[in-house]
């Protein structure tokens, strides 16, 4: 199974693409998908929704899992980030693909195995998990990683559930 995960932002949109066979897990590629500081939001959005239909268009993912929105203090930033996240969602739809959506609490968990790990830890293990040499850059791109992994680890499990 080829999976992309994804770590909406209007700045940054960070991915990162795995296959995963029967638990074990090797990284295809990663990166970021960035639009310049200053851009007007409504250009932002369009080259969001552009690359994004190119990547998919590239990968041809089997499921893509992105991170669900999480609000801190800043609304205006909030915001911001649920419109790249709905052209991300809307890309999808378009190539048939409805993505799976996890909470940051449950990608610590799918990762780490505890949902309360420090960020340090998550970018640790996936580094291990991945048999890479060092945490990726952006931190963007290991947060899709890390994303991904914790997709192909439900999933798998949920398939394990369900021949068991």
């Amino acid at each position: 199974m080829i999976v992309l995960g994804l770590d909406p932002g209007y700045a940054i949109v960070g991915y990162g693409v795995i296959e995963s066979v029967k638990g074990k897990h090797r990284m295809l590629g990663y990166g970021a998908i960035t639009t310049p500081a200053g851009t007007e939001m409504s250009r932002r959005l369009l080259e969001i929704s552009r690359d994004m239909r190119t990547l998919l268009d590239t990968v041809k993912p089997d499921a893509v899992a992105i991170e669900e929105l999480f609000f801190n203090n800043n609304i205006t930033t909030g915001i911001q980030v649920a419109q790249a996240r709905g052209v991300i969602l809307a890309a999808c739809a378009e190539r048939g693909l409805t993505p799976f959506e996890y909470t940051p609490s449950q990608v610590k968990q799918g990762v780490v195995g505890y949902g309360k790990a420090e960020k340090k830890q998550v970018m640790e293990m996936t580094r291990m998990i991945l048999g890479l040499a060092k945490v990726p850059r952006p931190d963007d791109a290991a947060d899709a990683l890390a994303i991904a992994i914790c997709h192909a680890n439900t999933a798998g499990s949920a398939l394990q559930s369900l021949k068991g």
